[in-house]
């Protein structure tokens, strides 16, 4: 890991407390709990970029009919 550079947040008092309940629960400190939850946001994000990408060409593809890699092979020569 790089270096930690340090930040302050503000949260409400209501998800301050359940971050800091989780930490004591996981024996993790309140910067490991948030560090997880940004890499988990992190990854449902690139995931729903990744599945927009993925309808977008599926589109596209059907748009020439190709609907198989076999289609796809054809088309490609």
């Amino acid at each position: 890991m790089g270096q930690a550079v340090k930040k302050t947040i503000s949260l409400p008092a209501d998800l301050a407390r359940e971050a800091e309940e989780m930490a004591k629960e996981k024996g993790q400190t309140l910067s490991a709990v948030i560090q997880d939850a940004l890499r988990l946001a992190r990854k449902a994000r690139l995931k729903d970029e990744f599945l927009q990408a993925q309808d977008y060409w599926s589109r596209k593809a059907k748009e020439k009919g190709v609907l198989t890699e076999e289609d796809l092979d054809k088309y490609l020569k």
